[in-house]
């Protein structure tokens, strides 16, 4: 059984191909067009499919269109109601909707030889649940999936047995956790649908002292859902310019906001657990991506495992429904091993990308203790290694890194990156030393999708990986699976005493993260980055520069001959 799953309507376009139940590719439009989040979600862009990544996706499996059994977009028009019946203004709305239903034939159109009524269209919660449920190492588990909407509603609350979900509760549009938190982000400066992460970041610098005000009219029911009407947020705080300022009143309500959304995601778990009794709890949805929010419910809730797929958001959701159909027909679905599901080059390929650019470069038998010397000597690393990650979360395959004992490596990483200084940067540290500097969050973390306490003997030690609040967004890394990045951490280590590196996502500012090898290159010669790793391969920025002044000294020293 092969089937293509397609995620396009809204934002964070992606492909996913399932064969007989594997995982076998996965990956996001932005990484093959370098276009952040792929496309704005309006109604005008739900036309554009992830071409790029859907044939990617049959390339590395060496399938032609003809050859899928099915595919499955995350998004049943049938199901959709016109947008001033749920309560939205959005008067083009209806515009997104005949995209949706026209969808197969904008897909046979793209994919040459796919018969459009192999197109099956997968209710959009159902696509996100079964990214959770069914990607996950749980047969069974409750499923919770929040997110700003899909065809009517903005969650799904339920069950997975057998690979078939049983839906307990839902919440209709137009309440929305998910467009709260959007109209929230664009009240404070950023842009909705995009820079969300920021608000949960700028969050901890503030208080709660709107709290109880939200409480009045955002909060659960008895049903499992809720209700979460967006209020004139300027009741409380003007509209913030993001003139690179931040903190005071906006910060407080930022902080005010998360605190209630965490409040209320704890209900809303622990009325699902009421309903299963079930041991495992599986998450999905953009709002899923909230760590602080997470790790409250992993910690809140009678759960004793709470899973979230690496790619919560809209763009997992082609990951959901291709499994849900291949469940569908009969293929068992099987758990994803790691995020690293999307595009790689062998050593060789790797060291003729070098070649072609002209670029010096070693291939040492110890790269990990020479990686781990520059880290220890204060240099920043661009490490590129396998497959890249499908989902916002850098996890060693597409990473910053530097050292984390040096305070002032926050502010250096945000300025190598061009973001804003009130961003943390995350603590990648080996699976095996994680309890004894983090706690209060699940260990291990191999996601990143949760956000720990930092041990108070530790945070002196790592001052530049600990938040502002006390915290840390932990992954853990686990050296059978990752051996070349774990072993570079235990010989940092070994220098410093630190089994823990900053890790923050490769990429600067309001660009993708690094997908090949020439966005690497690009970015090592762009940014202030002494090292870079590509696979077994390492290229020193110092030689790199001593090559280019050597070259341009020959052709100056060819010229003179040539004019005499």
């Amino acid at each position: 059984m092969r089937v293509l799953g397609v995620n396009a309507l809204f934002h964070d376009p992606s492909a996913t191909l399932v064969i007989d139940g594997t995982v076998v590719a996965a990956a996001e439009e932005e990484r093959f067009s370098r276009r952040k989040h792929g496309k704005r979600p309006v109604p005008f862009s739900a036309w554009e499919l992830p071409e790029l990544s859907m044939r990617w996706c049959l390339e590395q499996a060496g399938l032609q269109p003809k050859d899928l059994d099915a595919v499955a977009y995350s998004f049943d028009p049938s199901l959709a109601r016109p947008a001033h019946e749920m309560g939205l203004d959005d008067p083009w709305d209806h515009l997104r909707l005949t995209y949706a239903e026209r969808a197969p034939q904008f897909l046979a159109a793209a994919l040459p030889g796919l018969d459009p009524e192999k197109v099956v269209f997968v209710p959009h919660h159902v696509a996100h649940a079964a990214s959770g449920a069914l990607a996950s190492p749980h047969a069974s588990s409750s499923v919770l999936v929040l997110d700003g909407r899909g065809e009517h509603a903005s969650h799904l609350a339920g069950r997975y047995s057998g690979g078939r979900l049983e839906t307990l509760a839902g919440q209709q549009l137009p309440h929305s956790l998910g467009l709260l938190y959007e109209s929230l982000t664009e009240h404070l400066g950023f842009l909705r649908s995009s820079d969300e992460y920021k608000v949960m970041a700028l969050a901890s610098y503030g208080k709660p002292r709107f709290l109880e005000e939200l409480r009045e009219t955002i909060h659960a029911t008895d049903d499992g859902g809720f209700q979460a009407p967006v209020p004139d947020w300027s009741r409380w705080v003007e509209p913030r310019v993001d003139d690179g300022t931040w903190g005071g009143p906006h910060a407080d309500l930022a902080c005010s906001v998360q605190a209630r959304l965490e409040e209320v995601l704890v209900d809303l778990a622990s009325w699902l657990h009421e309903q299963t009794g079930d041991t495992a709890l599986t998450m999905a949805g953009g709002t899923a991506l909230n760590c602080v929010a997470n790790s409250r419910i992993w910690r809140e809730t009678p759960f004793e495992d709470v899973w979230v797929q690496p790619a919560a958001g809209d763009a997992g959701t082609s990951l959901g429904a291709a499994l849900q159909v291949a469940a569908d027909r009969g293929s068992e679905p099987r758990p994803i091993a790691g995020a690293d599901l999307g595009r790689a080059w062998s050593d060789d390929e790797l060291a003729q990308w070098l070649t072609t650019a002209k670029v010096p470069f070693t291939t040492p038998d110890d790269l990990p203790e020479q990686v781990a010397e520059v880290l220890a000597g204060n240099g920043v690393v661009a490490w590129f290694d396998g497959r890249s990650e499908f989902g916002p979360r850098a996890l060693g395959h597409r990473s910053l890194l530097a050292h984390p004992g040096l305070e002032e490596n926050l502010e250096r990483i945000n300025d190598v990156k061009g973001r804003e200084q009130f961003r943390p940067v995350a603590p990648m540290v080996l699976a095996d030393r994680a309890e004894e500097i983090f706690t209060d969050g699940p260990i291990p973390s191999p996601y990143m999708l949760f956000v720990h306490s930092v041990r108070p003997e530790w945070r002196d030690r790592i001052p530049a990986a600990v938040h502002v609040d006390g915290t840390a967004r932990i992954q853990t890394v686990d050296p059978q699976r990752q051996p070349r990045l774990g072993a570079t951490i235990a010989a940092f280590a070994g220098r410093t005493g630190l089994p823990v590196v900053i890790n923050t996502s490769l990429n600067t500012a309001g660009r993708p993260m690094v997908d090949d090898p020439r966005d690497a290159l690009e970015l090592f010669g762009s940014a202030p980055v002494d090292l870079l790793v590509l696979g077994p391969h390492l290229v020193r920025r110092s030689q790199l520069f001593d090559a280019h002044e050597a070259a341009g000294a020959a052709v100056t020293d060819d010229a003179a001959v040539a004019v005499a």
